[in-house]
This record gives C-alpha cells, sequence and structure tokens, in this order.
C-alpha cells in the first residue's frame, strides 16, 4: 500500500501518532489524520514505537498544509510537488521562479545542499544534472525588497567587488555570495560578535566571504583586509549612517564606482516626518561626493525605509576616519 505526497507544501506530518492496538496510524480521530496517542503504536502499530512521522509512530501535527511538508523544519515548502518554472531576473545572476501559487526571488546556489537562514530551495534537473536555487526572502532582506520594489540598478553581477556594511548574521550577504559567484568577492563587514560569529560560520563554506568583525566607523582598522571595490552596500541603520558610508567609500570605493544604502527613518530621528529625514540625509551623501541617481521605498516589505542607488564622484580623495 503506497502514499504520495499531494501538496506543494506538505501537510504537517500525519496523524499525532498511531492508534495503541493494529493500528496502521489512524486512531483516535481528530484533525489532519488522527491524533491518537503520543507516544506511537505502543502495540502492534506499523511505525513501531516512536516510529516515522505521520506514519504510524510519533507523527507531526494533522496535515493543513501548512509550512515544511516532509522536509527538514524551517525549509519551507517551495521543494518537489507542484512544479516552477524558473525565468531569469532583467539583474544578472538574480531569478522568478513561477508558480499556480505565486512568485519568488531566488539566486542560484553556489554552495549545492547548504542553507544560511532556513531558506526554501528550489531543484531543477536537467538530465543528470541537478541546479539548486534559493528563495530570497524580501522581508528579511532590504536589497531583496528593493529588487522587487523595482530598482532600476543594483550594480552587483558576477564577478563584482562588494564591501557590505551591516551583514549581520549574513542572510543578505549569502545572496550576494550566490550572485558575484567563484570570480567576485563579498567584504561583509558586521560589528556585534554575536551576529559576527555567525557571519563567520557562513563564510567557512562560502569562501567568497571575506567576514570582518569590525565597527564600520573606523575602515583604517580593516584597511589590510579590503581590496578597491566596485561597489558599496551599507544597511547598518545607525544615526550617523551618511557618514559611515561615505568614510568606506573614500578608502575602498573605485572613482566612478556605486553605493547603495538603505535609510531607516527611526534610527536617525522618530519624531520628524520621514521625507524630511531621507531629504537631510541625501544632502550629506552629496557633499561627499555620493551622487543619488535613484530613490524608491521598501513598502509592503519596510516601512519608512529609502532605498538610495547612486555614483561615487570625489572631489578630492580623502582615506582617514576623520
Amino acid at each position: 500500500m503506497s502514499y504520495r505526497r499531494r501538496s506543494f507544501d506538505g501537510g504537517r506530518g500525519g496523524g499525532r501518532g498511531g492508534g495503541r492496538g493494529r493500528s496502521f496510524g489512524g486512531g483516535r480521530g481528530g484533525r489532519g489524520g488522527g491524533r491518537g496517542g503520543r507516544g506511537g503504536g505502543r502495540g502492534r502499530s506499523f511505525g513501531g514505537r516512536g516510529g516515522g512521522r505521520g506514519f504510524g509512530g510519533r507523527g507531526g501535527r494533522g496535515g493543513r498544509g501548512g509550512r515544511g511538508g516532509f522536509r527538514k523544519r524551517g525549509q519551507g515548502g517551495m521543494q518537489g510537488g507542484s512544479r516552477a518554472i524558473i525565468e531569469p531576473h532583467r539583474h544578472k545572476a538574480i531569478y522568478i521562479a513561477r508558480t499556480n501559487k505565486d512568485d519568488a526571488l531566488l539566486t542560484l546556489n553556489i554552495v549545492q545542499g547548504s542553507e544560511v537562514y532556513g531558506e526554501k530551495k528550489i531543484v531543477v534537473e536537467k538530465g543528470e544534472e541537478k541546479i539548486e536555487y534559493r528563495v530570497w526572502n524580501p522581508y528579511r532582506s532590504k536589497l531583496g525588497a528593493a529588487i522587487l520594489c523595482g530598482v532600476k540598478n543594483i550594480w552587483i553581477q558576477p564577478g563584482t567587488k562588494l564591501l557590505y556594511l551591516g551583514a549581520a548574521s549574513g542572510t543578505t550577504v549569502s545572496h550576494c555570495s550566490d550572485i558575484v559567484g567563484k570570480e567576485g568577492v563579498v567584504y561583509a563587514v558586521e560589528f556585534a560578535p554575536r551576529c559576527g560569529r555567525d557571519l563567520i560560520q557562513v563564510a567557512k563554506t562560502r569562501t567568497n566571504i571575506v567576514p570582518i568583525v569590525e565597527d564600520a566607523r573606523h575602515p583604517h582598522k580593516y584597511r589590510m583586509l579590503v581590496d578597491m571595490v566596485d561597489t558599496v552596500f551599507a544597511d547598518v541603520a545607525q544615526p550617523d549612517q551618511a557618514r559611515i558610508i561615505a568614510l568606506n567609500c573614500h578608502n575602498f570605493l573605485k572613482a566612478g564606482g556605486n553605493f547603495l544604502i538603505s535609510i531607516k527613518a527611526s534610527c536617525i530621528d522618530s519624531t520628524l516626518d520621514p521625507e524630511i529625514i531621507f531629504a537631510g540625509e541625501t544632502q550629506k551623501l552629496q557633499k561627499e561626493g555620493l551622487i543619488p541617481k535613484e530613490k524608491i521605498g521598501l513598502k509592503p516589505y519596510e516601512k519608512n525605509h529609502q532605498f538610495i542607488v547612486g555614483e561615487y564622484r570625489p572631489s578630492k580623495r580623502k582615506t582617514t576616519d576623520n
């Protein structure tokens, strides 16, 4: 007798155990396929004592078609089941998965079989070759949100040398790692020690990430680790974030290079209108030779945020922290 995995996301296992007698995974009714006894099959149940999840043993909680399905906890459910059509995005090395449920932003996983933050994955088979994509969650990434909100240029592509300020635990950094590929590099700066430890773990398998646990206000402390870069991205959420990105651009960004910054209004002044704050930050950037070319909001993914993309035109090269 065979059982098919029918849903795209999967149920949450089967019943919550089998019956205590000779049940095959049924038991005492309940939602989603019999909740049965919690211990799972003490008599002759098919799963044995504590057997497989949802197959007579100690199953998951009733099949409601929620997250998880038949895979590891936290992986979510875009893998298997329904078919997905993968299309290239207009930004290089970024893709869109189209399914009968919804669409998703993807990057090609350069470390197949690995995950960074419990993200969903899609595997496409082409003959004997398997291609694995990672779903990019825009609610956990300002850059991902900006792409879905229609930003025209991100200046991150295969081969790019990227300086990333405010790397946190490596969520967005890992997708940038996928994009720049083996020919590119991501210099990831994070000040918080706990996040820095997580970032280092990510970099152990993604060799194009250089983790730097240091304060981005003092670029001289890591100047021996960072080469001249093509693009600088800042997501530091600090009151002096315009100064922070300017210092790093003066030290590491090529003239004519590009910058990206995510500005959170409440981190600068929660009492002022966000538009006033954004205008003030734009002026600060311009004084440092950082010329905005594009500005977009990040709704519905983030409130009171502005994402700015621009070009670096230094009038006089500055290389100090002052």
